[in-house]
């Protein structure tokens, strides 16, 4: 990323550039990627392809002011990062369903920082961590968004727990963008994906999270949520640019 891009990427989420790569920095940085850009699948809904390279990436969330899922938000998350001074490494992880099982290899990307300690840092796993989490204590650590603990698994891998139940393993060697791309595209084609299958937009706000699936829009503040059915496609369009700042030219539509 050259200087220009890293200052539009920083405007994007509202953040100044950090005077060094500290861990007090980077816990901003997170929490105003989080605040600024979407957790979203339109692209799968849309016809857009998604292109794991660093440079499609970074295009998509700043020039085209758009979201995305794992791999594309810290994909692009960790170029700024490695800009900006971080150690970086990419992390794959496989996903928890309900029902406790394992999703397959490379199912989610997430980051470890190496900013004077081990930090995870996702930016990509809609409800999650406003902050980063210590990689190497497995004792409880208070985010405002609840009590997370990452604890040893098999192989050497770490379960990530919200209030105790399992969110994702992560494996703790290194990867890269191309590892992904495999079930990257499964997740943009298959219909046993979650991501063909649904529609989701969201993110949190300072009092709660705000949710654009398909024409419902969900509010949670302080604890309460309100559900609000949106009847038109112009309004559907009208909460995509209000709530999410993303300008469509159509109503993603699950096919």
């Amino acid at each position: 990323m050259d200087p220009e891009m890293v200052n539009a990427y920083l405007a994007r989420i509202g953040a100044r550039r950090p005077a060094a790569p500290t861990p007090e920095a980077l816990a901003d940085l997170h929490e105003r990627h989080l605040l600024a850009v979407p957790f979203e699948n339109l692209s799968v809904h849309l016809g857009e392809r998604v292109v794991l390279s660093e440079d499609a990436l970074v295009d998509k969330i700043v020039r085209r002011r758009r979201g995305g899922f794992c791999y594309e938000l810290n994909g692009a998350f960790a170029a700024l990062l490695r800009a900006l001074g971080y150690r970086v490494t990419l992390l794959a992880g496989r996903v928890f369903d309900e029902h406790g099982r394992l999703g397959p290899p490379y199912d989610h990307l997430a980051l470890r920082v190496d900013a004077g300690e081990p930090l995870l840092v996702d930016v990509g796993f809609g409800q999650h961590t406003r902050r980063p989490l210590r990689l190497d204590e497995p004792v409880d650590q208070r985010d405002p968004d609840g009590v997370f603990r990452i604890v040893p698994a098999a192989e050497g891998d770490v379960d990530v727990l919200r209030a105790g139940e399992p969110q994702y393993r992560l494996e703790t060697r290194a990867r890269t963008l191309a590892d992904f791309t495999a079930t990257c595209w499964w997740h943009q084609t298959s219909p046993h994906s979650y991501f063909t299958r649904s529609l989701v937009c969201s993110m949190p706000t300072a009092t709660g999270r705000i949710t654009l699936s398909g024409n419902r829009l969900i509010r949670t503040r302080d604890g309460r949520r309100a559900e609000q059915v949106l009847d038109t496609d112009a309004a559907v369009l009208a909460a995509y640019r209000r709530h999410f700042g993303l300008h469509l030219d159509r109503v993603p539509a699950v096919s």
